[in-house]
């Protein structure tokens, strides 16, 4: 089964190009405008990881729903925008990101944004049966 991406962006075009890309390389998506919308989607999908556009129409910017989202869920956020300021980066990650890509962007770069958020942030139960040993010292026979 594919990884499942919520894509929140306002902007059709945008959102069209953003899922094409993804669907080309093997992930299903789906896509809201609006924050409302998201966090409807998202409470029925549960999706692997949302993309998430900052300047949304109406109430909820993406700030907004960052914060609201981590209220109740872990999923991976990768905020998109066209801000590139320091200060708005940064009140991404207050608001609760993994990671922010800024406007434009290349189809590799989405691409490899979205690989290594979903690998890092891998379920736990897909984790749990790893196992952690102990290095053998290395000593010499006496």
């Amino acid at each position: 089964m594919s990884e499942r991406i919520l894509v929140v962006e306002d902007e059709a075009r945008v959102a069209r190009l953003v899922g094409e890309i993804l669907r080309a390389v093997g992930y299903e998506v789906m896509t809201v405008a609006n924050g409302k919308a998201a966090l409807d989607r998202l409470a029925i999908e549960r999706p692997d990881l949302i993309l998430l556009d900052l300047m949304l129409p109406g109430d909820l910017d993406g700030y907004e729903v960052c914060r609201r989202i981590r209220e109740f869920s872990e999923t991976p956020i990768i905020m998109l925008t066209a801000r590139a300021q320091e200060n708005d980066l940064l009140r991404g990650f207050e608001a609760g990101a993994d990671d922010y890509l800024t406007k434009p962007f290349s189809a590799k770069e989405l691409v490899a944004r979205v690989k290594a958020v979903l690998r890092r942030s891998q379920r736990p139960e897909e984790t749990s049966t790893a196992t952690v040993r102990r290095p053998v010292p290395l000593t010499r026979p006496a």
